[in-house]
């Protein structure tokens, strides 16, 4: 076996013995935003949110981010990471805790907005700096793949 291929299983192992408990800080999450009552909300069942409001200068972020989304209010899909990613459009960075949350800054949209605490569940620790993405949700890419056929 060559040494990249040992190196790889050994980081395959690594990471299927963290459990699924352990946060990846770096990895590229996804959400789907929407609205209801005129309130911009996130589910996940994975991580316990159902209906989990956007308050505090996040919705005014949110109104900017999208407005070029069509029929952004029904969903839309937003990637952020702690690390940047390719393509990724907007910044926000971190500026102060304030009780249970935490307040981010857009250079870009020159806004502040307050992250709750369920920030938490997507990181071990308040990022410095989230790196978003907003796009459309498309039908296509809501459609599971097919296995190929040879």
């Amino acid at each position: 076996m060559r040494t990249s291929q040992t190196v790889a299983i050994l980081v395959a192992v690594f990471l299927c013995s963290c459990g699924k408990s352990a946060r990846q800080d770096n990895a590229i999450h996804v959400i789907a935003p929407y609205k209801v009552a005129a309130t911009w909300v996130i589910d996940d069942e994975s991580r316990g949110l159902k209906r989990e409001p956007f308050v505090a200068g996040i919705p005014r972020l949110l109104e900017q981010l999208t407005r070029d989304i069509p029929n952004a209010d029904k969903g839309f899909r937003l990637l952020f990471s702690a690390q940047p990613f390719p393509g990724y459009s907007h910044t926000l960075v971190w500026k102060r805790k304030e009780g249970s949350g935490n307040w981010y800054y857009s250079q870009e949209f020159k806004a502040e907005g307050w992250l709750c605490p369920a920030l938490l569940k997507f990181f071990s620790s308040p990022p410095k700096t989230i790196y978003i993405k907003a796009e459309a949700i498309e039908s296509k890419d809501t459609t599971p793949l097919a296995p190929t056929k040879p």
